[in-house]
């Protein structure tokens, strides 16, 4: 994870899962809708992830 990654995902997360693809945005969207520390924390969950 760079920098920029994690300062994207806590100021708008589906910028920062961008390249993870179209679900994964999604996702991060509907939990940015529901509150903004979900879409935070499920962020830097998909951007932790060493399979990607």
């Amino acid at each position: 994870m760079s920098l920029f990654r994690v300062l994207f995902a806590i100021i708008f997360p589906p910028i920062a899962v961008i390249d993870k693809g179209c679900g994964s945005v999604l996702i991060i969207f509907l939990l940015t809708l529901c509150g903004w520390i979900p879409g935070v924390i499920g962020a830097l969950v998909i951007l932790n992830n060493p399979k990607s």
